[in-house]
Order: structure tokens, then sequence, then C-alpha cells
């Protein structure tokens, strides 16, 4: 480019700049088609599409810095594990890394044989030979060649009629039928794009591909697929829907032609449409891992493939370990995963609200009590197990979180079941460190928090021994408490627990009323520590305490203890001292 040219190019941009304004007035709505007859609102989707990932071409000339050949071959071994039977490798013609990357798989033999890798390349003679040079020696492949059809780079870009920019597309059809011909030992398959097809005069788009598709001849045998692109996201889903099923009517010999989806996400529906697009009569779906590509990516297969899984239908595919997929990708690319992205997102399956929290401990309760043959769990579309992620990370703690919420994770983690009465108690103290840290409170706080506050014993108010005794239904008891020096106490009643409470209201002359009780084992099996749990009031003050020993007996008598020492410094003359 001249200097001239460039300084025009630049003036041209400032003006562009300077005229700049948010007024919707200079756009124009996307025309749509009269499809009075449409019929795929009222289609399902029952199967997988063929799936073909072009993470190695439109997801990488879309990175800040390409992926290196490592890189690539790292990337392309992931997209062979997760199940992809088609990948689009790159465009060989274009540079010597993209050239060097395929004969790497082809001559270090990387490619299994039920995988079929796809390249790039424009409707040039030169560039199609140099694509079929990058490709000797392949067991098969597809070729996938372009040329841009729409209106405004007819018009803007290229200057040529209709009628030119068809003659490109069938000259480009013929080169690569000719140089097919000439390596007979690869199985061919042949891809033609008109690219900017939602950017293309859906009659002449028609035109084109029944141009190529009568050039290839697929009735011979050759498959032939047509790729309809939405290089750039132009119109809602419905509408694309309409274009495709009325392309899918049109073109010339239908049976044979595998008509393919690649859609970018520039409204934020790359999805939507690709869905759409499928129940309209497309076979074939192009995408990236988790949308990577042009300007706000290709369609994201992990999402597509995930909404599929989530109704029942096989996607073909296998993304049961999404953490190593996650590391892969972003150690390739070098982009981070947003949190909150479908499915796969760190926060995807986490539930910080109380009432959230509560809703999903309940339901998979119930899922697994009455052994639901069908995921059916309040607020998880699926299992994140599926996934291989933990429970962990479904309901975490934060200062929005309620009391549901604290005692799922102390049972998840740590097998404390925590009796409903004391779930608000505990609630208050997590919430109460939640705000005042401002963050979220991790499971390992959530139990140091518990075990403060509720399990470690106040000083001089350990039970050191006890002796029961049995007469007429009444239990008589004596008890030693450590403090500053022992004490041994004597009371009795109905149980051991009423006998503690009546020595100690005796000896400091206080009320002590046990207003609730709970205990359970932690684990199961004969060797397990059991939990007591005991709300006392003493004098009319409240105190919540727990316990926990290999005796059951021994775990409830210092939980009260505990409980009754935890009011001590709210009632005069409790401390226990000879």
């Amino acid at each position: 480019m001249s200097t001239s040219e460039q300084q025009d190019n630049h003036s041209v941009a400032q003006q562009m700049a300077a005229a700049g304004s948010f007024d919707h007035r200079k756009y124009k709505a996307y025309p749509r088609l009269n499809l009075t007859d449409r019929t795929w609102p009222d289609q399902v989707i029952s199967e997988a599409p063929i799936w073909c990932s072009v993470d190695l071409r439109d997801g990488n000339q879309a990175l800040v810095k390409p992926m290196t050949v490592a890189q690539k071959v790292k990337m392309f071994a992931l997209l062979v594990k997760l199940g992809f039977k088609q990948i689009e490798i790159g465009f060989p013609s274009a540079a010597q890394p993209e050239f060097d990357f395929a004969r790497k798989l082809i001559d270090d033999n990387l490619i299994p044989d039920d995988v079929t890798i796809q390249v790039l390349t424009q409707a040039r003679e030169h560039l199609i030979g140099k694509t079929f040079e990058a490709l000797k020696g392949v067991k098969r492949a597809i070729v996938h060649v372009y040329n841009s059809t729409s209106t405004v780079q007819r018009e803007q870009t290229f200057s040529m009629s209709q009628a030119q920019i068809a003659g490109i597309a069938v000259q480009g059809a013929r080169w690569v039928q000719e140089y097919a011909a000439r390596n007979p030992d690869t199985e061919w398959t042949f891809q033609y794009s008109p690219e900017s097809f939602t950017g293309t005069e859906i009659d002449y788009a028609i035109e084109v591909c029944n141009q190529v598709i009568d050039v290839w001849q697929p009735i011979q045998g050759q498959p032939v697929i047509i790729n309809l692109p939405a290089t750039v996201e132009m119109s809602t889903p419905n509408v694309f829907a309409d274009q495709i099923e009325y392309m899918c009517r049109a073109l010339h010999q239908r049976e044979q032609v595998i008509v393919c989806l690649h859609t970018h996400n520039d409204r934020g529906c790359g999805v939507a449409a690709t869905e759409l697009g499928l129940m309209a009569g497309a076979d074939r779906v192009e995408g990236a891992l988790l949308g990577n590509g042009e300007r706000t990516g290709n369609m994201d297969l992990v999402t597509l493939a995930m909404n599929l899984y989530s109704q029942g239908v096989d996607p073909k595919l296998d993304f049961s370990d999404v953490q190593e997929m996650l590391r892969v990708c972003q150690e390739c690319t070098d982009l981070p995963v947003h949190p909150r992205h479908p499915w796969v997102g760190e926060l995807v399956y986490t539930a910080f609200s109380g009432s959230h929290q509560d809703a999903i401990r309940k339901s998979l309760q119930f899922h697994h009590d009455k052994g639901l043959a069908h995921w059916e769990v309040a607020y998880l579309p699926i299992n994140p197990a599926d996934l291989g992620r933990d429970y962990e990370a479904v309901v975490r703690i934060n200062s929005q979180s309620g009391k549901g919420g604290v005692a799922h994770v102390l049972e998840r983690d740590y097998g404390i079941e925590l009796p409903k009465w004391m779930h608000q108690h505990v609630s208050n103290v997590v919430q109460k460190a939640a705000e005042q840290a401002g963050s979220e409170v991790r499971s390992k706080e959530i139990k140091a928090l518990f075990d403060d506050h509720f399990v470690a014993v106040p000083a001089g108010w350990n039970l050191r021994g006890y002796d029961l005794s049995s007469h007429n239904q009444q239990t008589e008891a004596t008890f030693r408490i450590e403090a500053a020096e022992p004490i041994e106490l004597t009371g009795r009643g109905v149980g051991a627990l009423e006998a503690l409470a009546d020595a100690l209201g005796r000896h400091y002359g206080v009320a002590i009323k046990v207003s609730q009780f709970d205990e359970h084992a932690l684990r199961q099996g004969t060797d397990s520590d059991a939990i007591a749990s005991v709300c006392v009031s003493v004098d009319g003050v409240d105190s919540v305490a727990a316990a926990i020993h290999e005796d059951t007996t021994t775990a409830n008598l210092q939980a009260l203890l505990s409980a009754v020492g935890r009011a001590a410094k709210q009632v005069a003359g409790l401390h226990p001292v000879g």
C-alpha cells in the first residue's frame, strides 16, 4: 500500500469516527423470508449432528498470539479425546506454520484412522495447489473452498457482478476436483462455503451453491458439504432457520449433500441459531470449544453438545473431564473462561442464595431417597458430577446464604448432620463472619467456626468422668468436672443428661432446662464417633453447644456441660469452682 493510500485510509477512518453517534436510524432491519409453510418449529433435535471443530483454524486466527505448532498438537489431541471425528486444522496455503502443522500431523501419523482433517482454502488455483501439497499422503481429508458472495463485498470490496462471483466459485470447485483426481490414494470430501451467507441474497446463494454441486456431482459417490456460514450473525435465530429450511428445499441432489452450519455469536445467539438451523434440516455443525473465534466468537460446541445432553440426547462427545478440557484450552489459547460460562464455568453449579441452597439440599435428598430414574434436582439442570465436578462447588457460603446452605456444607464435607433447630444458630455465626470478611466463607472456615463456637470446651468446663447408677427408674450420678480445682457434683434425673442438669442447677443455684437435644453417628459403622447437640436455658439465658466423642453418653454430657459453660458469661456466679 502506498503512502498516499495509507493517508487516504487514515482520513476515511477519521471521518467515520467523527461522524459516529449512538443513533439507531443509521441501521435497517434485516430482511426476512416470507416462508409461510415453514416446518422447523415443529421439529425436535433427537440426535447429535455431525461435529466439526474449527478451533485450530477459525479459533486460532482470532487469537492475539496464535498457537504454536506444539500447542496445536496439544489442542488436536484434546479434540480427538473429546470425540471429534472431523477437525479443521487450518489454512495451510496461507502461512508456513499452518502448512507445517498439517505436515506434522500427517508425517508423524498423529491422525487416528477414524478422524478426518479439514483444511480451508480460497478459490484460487495457486492456493488450492498449495493446499493439496500440504495434504499429500493423508488417508482422508475435507478440502473446504470458499469465496465471499455477500452483497456488500461484491459491490464494495470486489466490484464484481453476481455472475462473476459465481464464476469464481465454480472455477474453484473445478480446481479442487482436478487436484483431488491427481491424488487418488486419498479419500477426499469437498466442501464449499458462500462466505457471508447471511449477507447474501438467498436466491443468489442457492444459485451459486447449486452450480458448485453440479460441478462436483455427489450422486456419483463423491461426498459434498455445503456450508452456510453466518460469518456475521445478522438476524434473529428464527430468520436464520427460515433461510436454512429454504436452502435445504432448493439445493440440487439434496440427499447426497451434507448441509452444514457455521454460526458466529455477534448477536449472542450463535447456539440458538444453530439449534433452530438443525431443526430446519441441517446435518452438520462447525464451531469451537467455549466459543473461541473471530469477534464475539464461533458457536460454542460445548454449550450446544451439553444442551443436547441435558435433554437426554447422546451428544457423541465426551465432556466427563471438563477440568482437563478447560486446562488445555486455556494453555493453548491464553484465554480465560468466564465463571458463568454455560455448563462449564466455575460458578454455574454454585448456589450462594439461602433459598436456593435449601432447595438443592432437599431436592438431592429426595432424589436419593426415591431412587429417581431421571435427574430432577432444583436449580441443577444436570448432575455436576457428570462433568467431573464435585459437590463442594454446588453450595458455597457468603453473606447472602441461608441456614440450609451452612448445614449442607457441614453434612456434605464432614458428616455433621445438624438438627434443624440448630441450623439458625450456626448460620448466624457463619453469616456474621461472611459480613465481616465481605467475601465467601470456605468449607474449612465454616468447620473452624463451628468448632470454635459450638464444639470447643470452655475453660474449666471439661468433663473428666462420671459414675451412673439406676434406682426406681431414676438415674443417680456423680460427675467430675475440670476446673481451677476439680469439682465433683451429684445429681439425679430420668437419665444421665437430666441428672447432670440437676447437679449443676443445685450446685450453682440456677434453673437449667434442656429445650433441644439431638445425637447421631458421624460415620457408619460400630467404631463411629457420636456428635451430640444441646440447647439449654440457664436462668433464661439460651445457650447451644455440641460435643464429639466415641462414647455417646460422654458426648451428650459434655455438650450439656459446654452449653452451660458458654452461658456463664451472662449468668452471675456461674463458674466451676469448689
